[in-house]
């Protein structure tokens, strides 16, 4: 059933077009990605798809019972309410009559006076009138479902909850299509894979833009391609994409190529002699006029940017070196007894949930942060190049020149000097844009400003934090080429996999207990190894299990003999050596201990407040207790396992 068209569509601002004749069919069920270029207009049909744009031409046609969400691209900005006020906001008539409702519960709950209890029977008239009982039953439904707490309040959450937050308030209303505007930005790996399953479980339809390749792969099902004011949709999946597209834009220039080449001609005869003019054919003068306005309105691909890194000397062959190296903040240790060694040229990923020392370490290896204990030893003559993830380098009152060049009109480039707008050309940058405040650059333009910046800089170990947000995808390919051809030392942080498995090989990944596991390859090898320890817990319970049950089996066998006066032998236990005598002894205090930190785990999960708390420390204690409840098993286990003997 289609929920949506756009017949003709066409909008520019200034010069250039957004839309062109753009045609668009959105089907029940669908999951559509918008790709495109940084500044080719993703955000912009987005705000058109919700009316909070017009066309200049065409229509826009939808059905009268559809309901459409957003999901904005940056998470809500930090105020003092409640997650229920704020994702009851989602369901815009009725919000206000809501939170009093709300209120009101709670209040009554620690003074129930008739005054109060007369002000929730007035408001539950009010509901009853608007019909409001179902909007206020799926804004609990929405926080359920995600795991919200409702009187957390919106100032004190984390990134990561702040967008489950605006998704919970994006889904109240029970969109027919629900629109997503880069929702994987500023979330950790976890979060992406959490949201990417959630959103393949979502009933309607789905909109979003995402220049997370494996992102697209998992969710789309169909690519939307938005190019110099051409929409065009392929169907299939991301992969088929990219060699249909490669293939359309060969055919465009291979077109292009026979109409400059046939301009050229009719050029040639417009400008001959007075013997050509005197044989001049009207009706082919119309056509080269014709060809004119053709050739200008074309808009050709742009060129594709040509980073180049600046090499510094050569570094020592250490780099960084912890011996048992902890670091806590108060009682909260992000980092304990690490040992580790990066030596030069190493490409290192550090993968784990926000909040799980990351940052810290990064902190460390650039002796911006001290160890609360143990050794650390950096190497000798490092250039380190490092790209924050955050843009606090960057004053937004210069222009893109002033910024690159600090005042000069030549930059070095590997030894090359260039001015400095043919050196942002190279970074998509025209010499319009160039001039302009970095305030008025979108979020991709900042990051393509960092690097152009970043690779003047000579370095031998480049440190890219989060360096993939906001940039488009075929930015984010080159960045990539040019990270894997690096010749120095890499340290990455990013939730983009493909990124990572593509530009390192070897990833540090952060448990989020403090402590920092290395394993070989890329987030494909992290995820297998994840799912390995995931598997063998599930084992080792299954065995307990099993046990439980044959000790049971057993039990029952021998006392079933026993009534039918049965006198087989008993089978001799083996002597136990000192030492398993002395470890059996000592297991049911270990036991007993272990249930004692789980009963005290589980209860500050269950605390009402729990979920207000920052990701960093919620994640803690949810990785203490399913380690806890892991050794457990194990020493069950053993348990068994001596005292069957």
């Amino acid at each position: 059933m289609e929920l949506l068209r756009i017949a003709n569509g066409e909008l520019a601002f200034g010069e250039d077009k957004i839309l062109n004749k753009a045609d668009l069919s959105v089907q029940t069920g669908e999951r559509i990605c918008l790709v495109g270029r940084n500044g080719a207009g993703k955000s912009t049909l987005m705000k058109i798809l919700m009316d909070l744009q017009g066309l200049d031409d065409g229509q826009i046609l939808k059905s009268s019972t559809m309901k459409m969400s957003m999901l904005e691209q940056d998470p809500p900005e930090s105020s003092d309410i409640t997650v229920f006020d704020y994702v009851a906001e989602g369901v815009k008539e009725n919000a206000e009559l809501i939170r009093r409702y709300h209120a009101l519960i709670h209040l009554i709950g620690e003074d129930p006076s008739d005054k109060n209890l007369n002000k929730l029977a007035n408001v539950q008239e009010e509901l009853e009138k608007a019909n409001a009982w179902l909007d206020e039953q799926r804004i609990d439904q929405a926080m359920t479902t995600l795991s919200l707490d409702a009187d957390a309040r919106i100032c004190d959450l984390s990134g990561g909850w702040l967008r489950k937050v605006a998704l919970a308030k994006a889904l109240v209303t029970s969109p027919d299509i629900l629109l997503l505007d880069e929702p994987t930005n500023h979330l950790d790996i976890e979060s992406v894979l959490w949201l990417e399953q959630f959103l393949k479980d979502f009933a309607g339809t789905i909109i979003f833009i995402s220049h997370d390749r494996a992102f697209i792969r998992g969710l789309s099902t169909r690519i939307l391609d938005l190019d110099r004011g051409k929409l065009k949709s392929y169907p299939g999946d991301y992969d088929l994409y990219i060699e249909q597209k490669q293939h359309d834009l060969q055919v465009e220039e291979q077109q292009n190529s026979l109409f400059d080449k046939k301009l050229a001609e009719e050029e040639v005869w417009i400008r001959q002699g007075v013997k050509a003019r005197r044989t001049r054919n009207e009706g082919r003068v119309r056509s080269l006029e014709k060809l004119r306005l053709e050739r200008t309105a074309r808009r050709d691909v742009r060129n594709q940017s040509t980073m180049n890194i600046t090499q510094g000397d050569r570094s020592g062959k250490l780099v960084f070196e912890a011996e048992d190296v902890s670091v806590a903040f108060g009682d909260n240790v992000v980092i304990e007894n690490l040992n580790l060694l990066i030596s030069r040229n190493d490409r290192l990923a550090l993968i784990g949930a926000n909040g799980t020392g990351k940052s810290t370490l990064i902190k460390l290896i650039m002796e911006k942060q001290a160890a609360t204990s143990g050794k650390m030893r950096s190497g000798v003559n490092l250039d380190i190049a490092y790209f924050d993830q955050h843009r606090e380098a960057l004053d937004l009152n210069l222009t893109v020149q002033e910024i690159v060049g600090e005042g000069k009109q030549e930059v070095m480039v590997n030894g090359r000097s260039r001015h400095v707008l043919g050196y942002l050309q190279d970074f998509l940058f025209s010499p319009k844009r160039a001039r302009t405040p970095v305030r008025a650059l979108s979020g991709g333009e900042k990051n393509r400003l960092l690097l152009a910046r970043l690779f003047l800089r000579p370095s031998n170990l480049l440190i890219l934090d989060e360096p993939t947000n906001d940039l488009d995808i075929e930015t984010l390919e080159l960045l990539e080429e040019v990270v894997a051809n690096y010749a120095g030392t890499v340290l990455l942080v990013s939730h983009d996999r493909d990124f990572v498995n593509n530009c390192v090989n070897t990833c540090l990944y952060f448990d989020g207990t403090g402590q920092i596991n290395q394993i070989v390859g890329g987030y494909d090898d992290v995820d297998e190894y994840l799912a390995l320890k995931k598997v063998q817990r599930q084992n080792m319970a299954e065995g307990v299990q099993e046990k439980s049950n044959q000790e049971k089996q057993t039990k029952n066998s021998a006392t079933s003999a026993q009534s039918n006066g049965s006198t087989e032998p008993k089978v001799k236990k083996k002597k136990l050596s000192f030492k398993d005598a002395r470890e059996l002894e000592m297991l049911p205090e270990k036991i007993d201990e272990l249930e004692k930190l789980i009963d005290s785990l589980q209860a500050q999960v269950n605390d009402a407040d729990f979920f207000s708390k920052d990701d960093k420390t919620t994640q803690k204690v949810l990785n203490q207790l399913a380690e806890s409840e892991s050794n457990l098993e194990i020493v069950y286990a053993r348990w068994q396992e001596l005292d069957d003997q």
